[in-house]
């Protein structure tokens, strides 16, 4: 892909003048690492920001209206569909210096914070106070939390406590015209206008840019407890899943890999598993010290069928750790094999995980592509690993069918392209698939009111 803008002396200028030369990068080579995120696609920016505040983004906005160049928010770069990626050029405007928490208040369950900090750097600040923020996505180590806005990245804990839409009370942003808005509420509830904050959430950059997220908080539990269960096969560990998720005991996490995952982790370590082993669950309880050992025995009735190889409850954190490696390990193992894999995060009803695999299984060996399956079993967001080889030939000619049919497949199943990825430019071409044409133009018309020169993060989500 190439850049169709160069910034003119005079916009370099301007910016000069609302920044200071440490927030500035003009220079290609200091720009490099600004065009691409983990999608692997890339697109070297013109220029390169980093506001410190609402006030300076505001005035980037602004400028780059009056001389339209194509802006595009960036967080720390882990998105995996390119949506932080440049594809005009233009300016990037990275948030990693703003990193301030500009209000805790305990009492109130919630803190607002600048979008550059980690989600890992809220989550400390908010564990010396008894709280924690739910949205736990595996990049959490690495991500921002604007990153977890734009994209609504949700993660293991979303199964019980939900999606960052659910837990976010407010924000301050501005929109593509360069004005300024404040959307949402400081209590936890609030019915006045439109919901401005869920529609941010998710946009992935192409409505506004958000300077402020206030935070809605939630008290960590007084312990946790982990369970382990090797299934049969898929039918057995889905038949488990429904059978949890309709009782009032919700786990905290519900994880679930299919049998070739199974595989791949008996392959790259030392864990074992039953021969017969068809699928695995990981279970997290989390809740009151005195009830959790009731909470325990309950599950374990529930996730019992016939299917049902061994369960296992970890008593102490040394087993609790032994039992997540089993998770853990896949991952890295993936990577070994396949570094240029490709991940997708679908979503379908859980009663229909069973048929999406085996439907998964089938394009697998049709394409000579293989797939392996992983995710947060609890809400259906599997996540669909084609472990794809550029230098084989016959993949190489079969992958965009098999990931388009991956995509019908969910379709059909009554599923979602995306449970927290987003769209960004890897899944466009499908979007027009799940929504109806009204609904994209709706979209559109938003877009256009928000952003009417189209210069925040343009050729994104939408399809061509």
């Amino acid at each position: 892909m190439s850049k169709t803008n160069k910034l003119t002396s005079e916009f370099v200028t301007a910016l000069g003048n609302i920044l200071v030369p440490e927030q500035v990068l003009t220079q290609t080579t200091d720009c490099i690492s600004y065009g691409y995120d983990n999608s692997r696609i890339q697109v070297t920016p013109d220029a390169v920001v980093f506001p410190e505040n609402h006030d300076q983004v505001l005035a980037v906005v602004q400028l780059c209206n009056q001389h339209r160049i194509p802006l595009t928010a960036r967080g720390r770069g882990t998105g995996t569909t390119g949506a932080s990626v440049p594809l005009r050029g233009g300016l990037v405007l990275s948030t990693e210096k703003m990193q301030a928490v500009l209000e805790m208040n305990p009492d109130d369950r919630y803190i607002t914070v600048q979008p550059g900090l980690t989600n890992q750097t809220v989550q400390n600040i908010l564990a010396e106070h008894g709280y924690f923020w739910p949205p736990d996505p595996g990049s959490a180590a690495f991500c921002s939390i604007g990153g977890n806005l734009a994209y609504n990245s949700a993660g293991p804990r979303a199964v019980k406590y939900g999606t960052p839409r659910e837990n976010v009370l407010g924000l301050r942003a501005v929109t593509g015209v360069g004005e300024s808005i404040r959307t949402g509420v400081f209590t936890t509830k609030g019915v006045v206008g439109f919901d401005l904050t869920r529609l941010l959430i998710g946009s992935e950059g192409t409505l506004a840019i958000i300077t402020e997220a206030t935070l809605k908080l939630t008290p960590l539990a007084e312990d946790k407890r982990i369970l382990q269960g090797i299934y049969r096969d898929i039918e057995s560990a889905t038949r488990a899943v429904a059978d949890i998720m309709k009782q009032p005991i919700i786990p905290s996490a519900l994880e679930f890999v299919d049998g070739t995952g199974i595989d791949l982790i008996r392959q790259s370590s030392a864990i074992s598993f039953p021969d017969t082993a068809g699928a695995m669950l990981m279970i997290e309880l989390d809740g009151a010290r005195e009830h959790l050992d009731g909470d325990v025995k309950k599950i374990t009735e529930v996730a019992t069928n016939s299917g049902l190889l061994s369960l296992s409850a970890a008593k102490t954190k040394e087993e609790a750790t032994a039992l997540w490696n089993a998770r853990k390990a896949l991952s890295p193992a993936l990577r070994n094999v396949a570094p240029n894999k490709i991940n997708e995060d679908i979503v379908v009803p859980v009663s229909n995980i069973p048929a999406l695999i085996h439907g998964l299984e089938q394009l697998s060996e049709e394409h000579a592509i293989p797939i392996i399956n992983f995710g947060h079993a609890g809400n259906g967001n599997i996540h669909v690993n084609l472990l794809y080889d550029p230098d084989n030939p016959q993949q190489a000619k079969n992958i965009d069918s098999c990931l388009e049919q991956v995509f019908d497949l969910t379709l059909k199943l009554k599923g979602s392209l995306s449970g927290e990825h987003g769209v960004g430019i890897s899944k466009q071409a499908f979007i027009d698939r799940e929504l109806d044409a009204t609904s994209l133009h709706l979209m559109q018309q938003i877009k256009n009111d928000f952003d009417p020169n189209n210069i925040l993060n343009p050729d994104k989500l939408f399809p061509k």
